[in-house]
């Protein structure tokens, strides 16, 4: 009977910690996002993604993790007739969330976001690129990874080897 009380206490007090972690500081603020850094297609990470003609990727140097602890990286998606689209995104761990910053016009470079707004990871349509991204490298649970460096070395490595290092 005792360690039945005992375990049930231990799965309380889990959920209790988990719950806790999940809970975003009310003394959050945003800081101001750096200007979108250039990105290179010859040195892009692959995402893998179900289904879908487009090839996803990011840019391993413009991965960052802020201080707010929003991790800001490019994604470029490519076709197979040679089109190529970049947006300069931000997943924040706590909320699940994600944000367009800019998005890439060949012809004219960067052009900041005009919706700029924080949207759920889960109903990030058409595209779930950026629910790929926190799970293989941007997030551990509801917290960013520990650093941009480690970041990139996730989203690299195989899915057996991940956060491991």
């Amino acid at each position: 009977m005792r360690f039945n009380f005992f375990a049930l206490a231990l799965v309380l007090a889990a959920g209790s910690a988990s719950a806790q972690l999940a809970t975003p500081d009310p003394d959050w603020k945003e800081a101001d996002a750096p200007a979108p850094p250039a990105f290179r297609l010859d040195r892009l990470i692959p995402l893998e993604m179900a289904r879908g003609a487009l090839r996803y990727g990011i840019d391993p140097t413009s991965v960052s993790l802020g201080p707010d602890g929003i991790v800001r990286y490019v994604m470029v998606a490519s076709s197979a007739t040679g089109a190529v689209n970049a947006i300069y995104e931000g997943i924040r761990c706590d909320t699940a969330e994600v944000k367009v910053f800019a998005r890439h016009n060949p012809d004219s470079g960067w052009i900041p976001a005009k919706d700029a707004t924080w949207r759920a990871l889960h109903d990030n349509f058409p595209s779930r690129h950026s629910l790929t991204i926190a799970r293989t490298g941007a997030c551990l649970g509801h917290a960013p990874n520990r650093s941009a460096a480690q970041i990139v070395r996730d989203l690299r490595a195989p899915v057996d080897t991940r956060f491991n290092n």
